[in-house]
């Protein structure tokens, strides 16, 4: 009955697929874990600070570029 519990906690067997492979570079470390995040950052700010611009206020007297833009 020993053996049997032994053998479940057994953790000196390997999986398929668990070795590591071969080690990042300095530069894929820089690229993958600086560069990447602050370049996603930046996209996602300007793309935000131009979806949430002021839009221009049209004359009272024009009528609105698009029918989106006026309320009747």
């Amino acid at each position: 009955m020993i053996h049997m519990i032994a053998s479940a906690f057994n953790m000196g067997s390997v999986e398929g697929g668990a070795m590591p492979g071969e080690p990042l570079t300095a530069v894929q470390t820089f690229l993958y874990f600086v560069v990447t995040p602050v370049g996603l950052f930046l996209l996602i700010t300007v793309l935000v600070l131009a979806g949430t611009r002021e839009k221009k206020k049209t004359e009272p007297s024009k009528k609105p570029s698009s029918v989106i833009d006026s309320i009747e």
